[in-house]
């Protein structure tokens, strides 16, 4: 009913057991074992008089408190520390071991607690926190602009989420206690973003007007290229790049689907001639490794391209680098990736090209119009939601055909006994 295990993070022991339905993980707080398996005893004892109907859960107090407790709570747990906004992220920022999260990940969070803290006060007691607090929150936010665009449901779901995590952490070092207020917390619903359009059906679309900036843009942000636009973009980056290293990194990314970070990642030894691969490095794909990785194969452009690159390469580990002063060698980050791509490709027929994703969309939606097997374009991309591949779905014309008349069965132009009559 109850088991033992040893923390993650720490060498206490903590015990993990299901009750109504819920799984629990709680630290017992101590790293001797005996003492640990005898507290896990107790709880096994208490969840067994509960199944059994000898004692019942007080009113008011909370089924993993008087589980803990051996069945003595008999009062609403209350939180050990009346503990500000500030003063819990600093706390969480210092407990949090090192490497466990992206450097991304955690700037992310600390631009979400910068609202949080901009509208309830730096000082705020998160316990006091309720639900039409972050109600009104969220209508706040719905009702703010950046850059002259208003903020998004998604922006400000994102938020919550943060801050629920950062409650239930407080639960866990028992700095907080109760279950998060962002439960219920109303938020208008969105639209699914549309499936990857050619660029032809988004110049369709666009020149029938009617439509605003933001709109414009969020099309834009759907476009694929085909194959013939992915070749005649790289060639106009071959022809008008600054810096040698940038053809062979926007061919790197259209060719492997690899994403603007695992591209600024990629090492020298990840670029396997001998196997015709590239290794890509993934994060944030598992939640116990840091880092993982997934191969895919190289085209006969990329193999003959990225031989070429690594042969004049200035020095380095790093696959994409650049040269700062004399001799100076220093990786690309993200966001001179970025640049670059966006310097190359303006003033061109390909300015509408401002992202790697819309190469990495181009990669997906080819595969799946050529007919490729689903699993094999998810092993190439990597993770993928649901709602990324109903995007492209529909680039699958012989398959989703075959689907209908293998039900209804063949068109007059397929079925003979139909043509015949």
């Amino acid at each position: 009913m109850a088991s033992l295990h040893r923390d993650s993070k720490s060498p206490n022991f903590s015990v993990r057991f299901r009750f109504e339905g819920r799984q629990f993980n709680r630290s017992l707080g101590t790293p001797d074992k005996h003492k640990a398996t005898g507290h896990c005893s107790r709880i096994e004892e208490t969840l067994r008089l509960l199944e059994n109907g000898r004692i019942e859960i007080p009113a008011g107090v909370r089924a993993i408190d008087f589980i803990l407790s051996d069945g003595k709570a008999t009062t609403k747990a209350k939180a050990s520390v009346a503990i500000g906004l500030t003063e819990l992220y600093a706390t969480y920022q210092a407990r949090l071991p090192e490497g466990r999260k992206e450097p991304s990940t955690l700037r992310g969070e600390a631009l979400h607690l910068k609202h949080l803290k901009r509208h309830m006060g730096p000082h705020r007691t998160v316990q006091s926190i309720t639900k039409a607090d972050l109600q009104n929150f969220a209508s706040k936010r719905l009702s703010e602009t950046h850059h002259g665009e208003p903020i998004q449901p998604d922006t400000v779901r994102k938020e919550l989420v943060t801050f629920r995590m950062l409650w239930n952490w407080g639960v866990q070092e028992g700095l907080l206690v109760g279950v998060s207020p962002t439960k219920h917390v109303a938020l208008p619903l969105t639209d699914e973003k549309p499936p990857f359009m050619t660029t032809r059906e988004v110049r369709a679309i666009v020149a029938r007007g009617g439509l605003s900036e933001p709109e414009e843009r969020r099309l834009w942000d759907s476009v694929y290229l085909d194959t013939a636009e992915v070749r005649g973009a790289l060639e106009h980056a071959r022809g008008n790049a600054r810096y040698p290293f940038i053809y062979p990194m926007l061919l790197f990314v259209a060719h492997t689907s690899a994403r603007r970070s695992e591209m600024v990642r990629s090492l020298i030894e990840d670029v396997d001639f001998r196997s015709r691969t590239v290794l890509l490095r993934e994060k944030k794909k598992s939640r116990t490794k840091a880092t993982t990785y997934r191969r895919v194969d190289m085209s006969p452009l990329l193999y003959q391209v990225m031989q070429e690159w690594i042969e004049s390469h200035p020095g380095g580990q790093h696959t994409f680098c650049q040269l700062r002063g004399y001799r100076q060698v220093t990786p690309l980050t993200v966001w001179q990736a970025q640049h670059h791509l966006k310097q190359t490709m303006a003033k061109s027929k390909w300015d509408f090209v401002t992202g790697f994703h819309v190469f990495r969309h181009s990669f997906a939606s080819n595969l799946a119009g050529a007919g490729v097997d689903q699993r094999v374009i998810d092993e190439f991309m990597g993770h993928q939601t649901e709602e990324m591949r109903r995007r492209y779905r529909h680039l699958f014309p012989a398959q989703r055909r075959a689907a209908i008349e293998s039900v209804f069965g063949a068109g007059a132009d397929n079925d003979p006994e139909l043509r015949a009559s």
